[in-house]
């Protein structure tokens, strides 16, 4: 049996604003409404964090659109999500957020095993100039691969 990832949202702002040093997976707590309206892919990652509260970790500002058949069971669109994670590993997490100046950023949404899963980072932000280091960086290696592909063709 393989263990299939289906990709619902990528956080592709996240990459181009944070240096990702570590990454983790955590479930997520969502009610029926929320889960039917990830499957569809109404989720938005952007501008989303995650927050360590009394030793639980929460994703804040994901923004999971109401379901069209949903009625009174839909829930806020922005309300803090719960993350599953082990105490061990949200303990080392909020360390290393408050010792070292670290953030944890929800990088992407998806489905292993019929279960909503969330890759997190933990990300040091990146400054004006490295920003522009790696849009140079990635810039050339788009030039060179335009290059071979015209030699080779």
């Amino acid at each position: 049996m393989t263990d299939e990832k289906k990709i619902i949202s990528q956080n592709k702002k996240a990459y181009h604003d944070y240096f990702v040093i570590e990454t983790y997976e955590a479930g997520i707590e969502l009610f029926g409404t929320e889960v039917k309206s990830v499957r569809q892919g109404k989720i938005n990652l952007k501008d989303s964090w995650c927050s360590i509260d009394g030793g639980e970790i929460f994703a804040n500002g994901m923004h999971i659109s109401p379901y069209d058949h949903g009625n009174i069971f839909n829930r806020d669109p922005l309300r803090p999500k719960k993350l599953l994670m082990h105490k061990r590993e949200i303990m080392k997490l909020f360390g290393l957020t408050k010792q070292q100046g670290y953030a944890i950023i929800p990088l992407q949404v998806y489905f292993t095993k019929g279960k909503a899963k969330l890759l997190i980072g933990l990300c040091k932000g990146k400054k004006l100039y490295d920003k522009r280091d790696a849009a140079a960086k990635k810039s050339a290696e788009r030039d060179i691969a335009r290059s071979l592909r015209t030699i080779n063709n």
